[in-house]
């Protein structure tokens, strides 16, 4: 017993000094921006650019996320979306999640397991779709944009989520390129410790309905892949 509690002793302080050291070199402070129309027109700049008028006149969008684990089919009109990973299987309503349906192969769920069930799906959407669809969400209800002045001279557009979603308070820090497309982000987020992780939006492809999606990005040595992504009417 000892010798075990020795070895995890050491476990728990190796890992702690592998966070330590990564900590101290890639964690960055959240950077500060100005506010107001510039802001504004630099945000709608990267909307242009990713055609964002096809993306609101597109009505359905399926894809994956985590290796295919959480699968997703999404009715942007009917405010409702499909979500199924293990034994699950969920009509989630965005507008009134106590209106979802939830269902478990060979098995009958409890009011307050049906109960855990949606919330964990509505969470798993709110995390995967924003993989999907972030840039498009830069003007929803209660986000703040700022640009930020990069070393290299270049804008930055920085994003604040002030409520909604599953973690209020997140920011993100979108590098575009001289057309406004979106090249990557840094977060700022509660569920990393370490603000500033950059990931790409270098991956994109032109749906049916004419808006452009990613498919897969790189946050340092792994690649989170959406899937078979589409988007149709």
């Amino acid at each position: 017993m000892k010798k075990l509690l020795k070895i995890l002793g050491g476990l728990l302080l190796l890992g702690l000094t592998v966070f330590g050291l990564l900590y101290v070199i890639y964690n960055a402070p959240l950077p500060e921006g100005q506010s107001g129309r510039e802001a504004d027109k630099l945000a709608k700049k990267m909307l242009e650019a990713i055609d964002n008028e096809a993306y609101q006149n597109t009505r359905f969008l399926e894809w994956s996320f985590i290796g295919g684990a959480h699968r997703y089919k999404w009715d942007k009109e009917a405010g409702k979306v499909e979500v199924t990973w293990d034994d699950y299987s969920t009509v989630l309503y965005l507008n009134d999640v106590s209106k979802s349906f939830v269902s478990k192969i060979n098995s009958t769920l409890t009011a307050k397991e049906s109960k855990d069930i949606r919330n964990k799906a509505r969470d798993y959407f709110n995390n995967d779709s924003f993989w999907l669809v972030a840039p498009f969400k830069v003007f929803d209800q209660g986000t703040e944009r700022s640009i930020v002045q990069l070393e290299d001279g270049s804008e930055a557009l920085l994003v604040t989520y002030t409520n909604g979603g599953s973690t209020p308070g997140d920011s993100y820090l979108w590098t575009l390129n001289s057309d406004g497309f979106p090249k990557s982000f840094q977060m700022w987020v509660q569920i990393i410790p370490i603000g500033g992780i950059e990931a790409t939006w270098d991956d994109w492809r032109v749906m049916e309905s004419g808006a452009f999606l990613p498919t897969s990005h790189k946050l340092g040595p792994m690649t989170l892949t959406m899937g078979k992504v589409r988007a149709y009417n």
